[in-house]
């Protein structure tokens, strides 16, 4: 697949997704957005990948997010179409049944850090800074922000960063929730890409399973959220991949997982 926004590269189960405009801090425009959505689709269709990194080019930047040079003469119907561009690409990620890492090596700002809130993990570089942003030009977030951050770290501290729009650090965005781990800027990289083998290593329909349940299950009853449980752990017991778990557990070897 050839694209001219976005790098796209696949090895060893693992699919990566490299927002591919430096000079503009990797921000979204539509063009993006459509080539982002599209390696989406042939990950969903390639067996071989079990895992997904996003991550932005160079080292400044993650994702600036929506590129604010388009909102000039803005108006209602425009912004509501933004808000669906973004609100596609969110649900796309949200939605893929593999685990989607978003590696924030800079900035994360805006509709960047929407879309790295929508990915199921975090890894941040020690020197990434990250904020919803958008109130310091007169703006909301739209692709999900008010939603998401306030599920990833409490009402309180998500009005805090909306309301203020001020940049934190990735020490404090780990203390906080937003991100699960933070590596020096020259093993990052590395640590990522280790990190999502050990992803890949894992069974892929209990990944597929377990990611499902952990996203429907939020915004129900517990007592329904369990009963989802109880039919996903019976799909994954019908699975060869379980025996291959059990036999390689008592025959004290690493097993090897199919995705049957």
């Amino acid at each position: 697949m050839q694209f001219k926004y976005i790098i796209y590269e696949k090895s060893e189960g693992i699919a990566t997704i490299i927002l591919n405009r430096p000079e503009a801090l990797n921000a979204f425009s539509k063009e993006v957005v459509n080539e982002v959505l599209q390696a989406l689709e042939d990950i969903t269709a390639d067996e071989n990948v079990r895992v997904t990194i996003l991550t932005g080019a160079g080292e400044k930047a993650f994702s600036a997010g929506a590129d604010i040079k388009a909102m000039k003469g803005f108006n209602a119907l425009k912004a509501r179409k933004l808000s669906l561009m973004g609100e596609k690409l969110c649900s796309a990620i949200g939605n893929l049944e593999k685990p989607v890492i978003a590696a924030i090596n800079g900035y994360a700002l805006g509709g960047g850090l929407e879309v790295a809130m929508a990915c199921d993990l975090r890894i941040a570089s020690e020197k990434a800074r990250m904020g919803q942003t958008e109130i310091n030009i007169g703006l909301i977030p739209g692709w999900g922000g008010t939603q998401r951050l306030t599920r990833l770290i409490g009402r309180t501290k998500a009005k805090e960063l909306i309301f203020t729009g001020k940049i934190i650090d990735a020490k404090t965005a780990e203390q906080l929730g937003i991100v699960n781990m933070v590596f020096p800027a020259e093993e990052f990289r590395e640590k990522v890409r280790e990190f999502a083998k050990k992803l890949a290593s894992k069974a892929p329909i209990a990944l597929k399973i377990a990611k499902a349940l952990i996203n429907k299950g939020a915004d129900i009853s517990l007592e329904s959220a369990i009963a989802l449980e109880r039919e996903g752990f019976g799909i994954v017991g019908s699975t060869e991949d379980l025996q291959e778990g059990v036999s390689a557990f008592t025959e004290k070897r690493k097993p090897t997982f199919k995705g049957r």
